[in-house]
């Protein structure tokens, strides 16, 4: 990320690049003395950043490992996990909440729940209402036993039920998207006609 490119406004900047959280501060108006510093993912996951400018290349590839933007190449020092919380608290907490996906899985033939998956709706319920304008994705999928057309229909038939089950949430229809991929797309490879639990489910992810 070139320094040249960072305005003097006194704000905070928020991204993600290359599977890390990636977090620029302008502290008093004044590009150098401007920091990043990397985070982990909330998945614990971390990746590395190269942050380039006028004097040079620095890589940021530990957790809370920050540089100044303008400063010497290579020149990197360790934040506080309570600085980060003062200096990123208000934007970290404005940051978009990540998608949330959950699998439900069904019984053989038809598009009854297993009884561990019924008991999952409850949480998606309440993903869907942590959200002030959610969007749902459900996705069916079967198992490789019968042929394609009967399954396509098979998968939608279960995408449509979850989206009944979903009808408290009172999502408009236009956020709400039901499809089909039938026995494609298996979660687990089997040879057909094979009869696969673990196949035999619906996506939801709620954005």
């Amino acid at each position: 990320m070139p320094a040249n490119n960072l305005s003097c406004r006194g704000t905070s900047l928020l991204a993600r690049w290359i599977s890390a959280l990636l977090i620029v501060l302008a502290l008093g108006g004044c590009a150098a003395e401007s920091y990043v510093v990397l985070v982990p993912n909330d998945d614990g996951s971390l990746g590395k950043v190269l942050v380039s400018g006028r004097n040079g290349a620095t890589l940021l590839e530990k957790s809370r490992e920050g540089t100044l933007i303008g400063g010497e190449k290579g020149a990197t020092f360790i934040v506080s996990e309570e600085k980060i919380a003062r200096d990123f608290g208000a934007a970290l907490a404005a940051s978009p909440k990540k998608p949330r996906s959950f699998s439900l899985y069904f019984e053989s033939g038809g598009a009854r729940l297993t009884a561990q998956s019924q008991a999952e709706i409850p949480a998606i319920l309440d993903e869907i209402a942590s959200r002030a304008a959610p969007d749902v994705s459900i996705i069916g999928h079967t198992d490789t036993v019968g042929g394609d057309e009967e399954n396509t229909r098979l998968g939608l038939t279960r995408a449509r039920f979850v989206g009944e089950l979903i009808k408290d949430a009172k999502i408009p229809a236009d956020r709400v998207s039901l499809e089909s991929h039938g026995k494609k797309n298996l979660l687990v490879a089997t040879p057909d006609n094979t009869a696969e639990p673990l196949n035999r489910r619906v996506e939801v992810t709620v954005r």
